[in-house]
């Protein structure tokens, strides 16, 4: 731990990143997944299975706590972490994802963005100095400046609005921010699928010495190959010495791809949502445990995990939970997603300090690509 907000480069292996983030709730690991809890809870998990699964640190929203239970009550209780009951660091986003996932119910401006609530309709106002005054009332480690994000595909000149709209942003939520002990903000590099623009926004995001940088933006209905390339153009402009946060991303395959791009941290509801439909990731790739074959399959996800969910249930037994719509089996799934990511993560902090990354990266994928065998 550290008293100020510390991230160590221990090792690269190419393009990736093995490191440390330091700070005074606990250091985090990097490559580093953050399970979200986007209400004040990791659906479906305890707080003490979060960390058994190996997360350092998780991820909160900004957006749906300030509606309910409020960020001013939060904060006469404690703040998130005493709250919730997670002591580890904690990552907030801005709220402008989901507020821009408004549509209709939003207004735009800038001095910020005026939305309906979608649990009752009720009215709020989100400026920059809003958002991280709501995320210090919720006590959160790392903070993300309020920013637009534009779903792709869209035009570039739209792209470009909400880009410089976000840099000026940015500006106004370093002055909110000030200067926190042991705590940072981070800026949010937008841009879309535009190199140039890209390129523009990470420069101008550097040159406000930030913290931390994410990566927004991407994961919004662009393929796979366009956000690694915008990954290869960003990276370079971002500075080796401060952490780089891919916001929303993704799939493992996601995951370990960019990670190969130099990403740090990484945050999904996959995992967890996966998980309370019936799919398992697994080293052998995804299992879909609605599917009749497994209504008598004895074997359990994976014999070799350190996770009890995928260690010690029979996947018949998963599979009659799931068509039951048993929440033990939501439970026991999301655990063993989680506990996935988190080996994998694990996987790839230890290549890269062995120097094989790319051997573990062709293994990982192999074995993905052989799939799930089916029983004897």
């Amino acid at each position: 731990m550290s008293e100020t907000f510390q991230f160590n480069l221990l090792a690269t292996d190419g393009k990736a990143r093995r490191g440390e983030i330091s700070m005074p709730r606990g250091t985090v690991r990097t490559p580093a997944f953050m399970p979200v809890g986007t209400g004040g809870t990791v659906k479906a998990m305890y707080m003490d299975q979060v960390r058994g699964t190996g997360a350092d640190i998780i991820l909160g929203n900004t957006y749906h706590l300030m509606l309910r239970p409020g960020a001013e009550r939060m904060a006469r209780l404690g703040g998130l972490h005493r709250f919730s009951g997670w002591q580890g660091p904690i990552l907030t986003d801005s709220g402008g994802f989901q507020v821009m996932s408004l549509a209709g119910l939003r207004k735009l401006t800038e001095q910020g963005v005026t939305f309906q609530s979608h649990i009752d309709g009720s009215r709020h106002e989100m400026s920059p100095e809003r958002s991280i005054e709501i995320q210090g009332l919720l006590g959160s480690d790392i903070q993300m400046q309020l920013d637009e994000c534009v779903r792709l595909p869209a035009e570039k000149d739209d792209i470009e609005r909400a880009m410089e709209m976000s840099l000026r942003w940015a500006e106004r939520c370093k002055v909110a921010f000030g200067d926190q002990p042991g705590k940072a903000m981070f800026g949010i590099v937008q841009g879309g699928d535009v190199p140039e623009l890209r390129v523009r926004s990470a420069q101008a995001l550097k040159a406000m010495d930030l913290k931390g940088y994410s990566i927004g933006g991407l994961a919004v209905g662009e393929p796979q190959a366009v956000m690694l390339e915008m990954l290869g153009i960003t990276c370079p402009e971002l500075p080796v010495e401060k952490p780089r946060y891919l916001m929303g991303v993704g799939t493992p395959d996601d995951i370990l791809k960019s990670v190969g791009q130099g990403i740090d941290m990484f945050d999904c509801v996959m995992p967890t949502r996966a998980g309370r439909h019936g799919l398992a990731f697994t080293r052998h790739g995804k299992i879909n445990l609605k599917n009749a074959r497994h209504a008598e399959d004895h074997r359990p996800l994976d014999a070799e995990s350190s996770c009890p969910a995928a260690r010690d249930y029979s996947r018949a037994y998963l599979h009659h939970l799931v068509r039951s719509d048993e929440i033990l089996g939501m439970m026991l799934l999301t655990w063993n997603n989680l506990s996935y990511y988190q080996d994998l993560m694990q996987g790839m902090r230890d290549a890269i300090e062995a120097q094989r990354f790319e051997d573990f990266s062709a293994e990982t994928t192999d074995r993905w690509s052989k799939g799930d065998l089916p029983a004897l």
